[in-house]
């Protein structure tokens, strides 16, 4: 059988190990693979899918060391996210963003009840809807977790292994996103997200927030 010639829409194959490039270059080279990327995800990148750029011996994280280590005195940085990495501008320029209002902030509104439930949630993450009514002292009523839901702060966790194994709920990855948490080992003290403005001041008891 004869060989089917290449056309010239077929793309060359993609050069990873960059072989034939002194090593400092081949290296920079990995770093702006790495950086284009980043920039031009519209979400965390993990790990998998920057592999996919550079060579097999390549250390993704001392390449994100070492374009860290560039970006200094920039405005924006390198950031862990959701079990990947992202591009995100430094909080000491929060004020100049929101005062030129080029950039619309990106803000999920959360009731005060939907707020404690999300937090119960995710700090005894799995737990049934009737699990969380145990913690706050209150019922819980379907609406306020179909609210999360459609926020994408939670989704369906595994059954219990209660009576009737009744669904679990657990926070996703958008939490993680939206908090700017890598992992829930990040989860911090209720009263830092309070000082962030994350949450109300005044959300100090369950008994302060009736639940719907």
């Amino acid at each position: 059988m004869a060989r089917r010639k290449k056309t010239d829409a077929e793309p060359e194959s993609f050069d990873l190990e960059l072989a034939e490039m002194p090593a400092e270059l081949r290296w920079r080279e990995w770093m702006n693979r790495i950086e284009a990327v980043l920039f031009a995800a519209p979400q965390p990148v993990e790990r998998e899918v920057l592999a996919r750029v550079v060579g097999r011996d390549a250390s993704i994280d001392l390449l994100i060391d070492d374009i860290r280590d560039g970006l200094r005195g920039k405005p924006y940085e390198v950031v862990n996210v959701a079990g990947g990495w992202a591009f995100r501008t430094r909080l000491a320029y929060a004020d100049v963003i929101a005062a030129s209002a080029a950039v619309p902030a990106k803000t999920i509104d959360l009731s005060q009840n939907e707020a404690m439930v999300l937090v119960s949630i995710a700090y005894h993450q799995p737990v049934t809807r009737t699990g969380v009514s145990e913690i706050l002292g209150r019922a819980v009523s379907r609406d306020v977790i179909g609210a999360l839901r459609d926020k994408n702060m939670i989704t369906a966790g595994p059954r219990s292994p209660t009576a009737g194994a009744p669904v679990t709920y657990v926070t996703t990855k958008g939490f993680l996103e939206h908090f700017g948490l890598d992992t829930l080992h990040d989860l911090p003290e209720i009263e830092t997200l309070q000082d962030a403005g994350l949450l109300s001041n005044d959300l100090g008891t369950p008994d302060d927030f009736p639940i719907d």
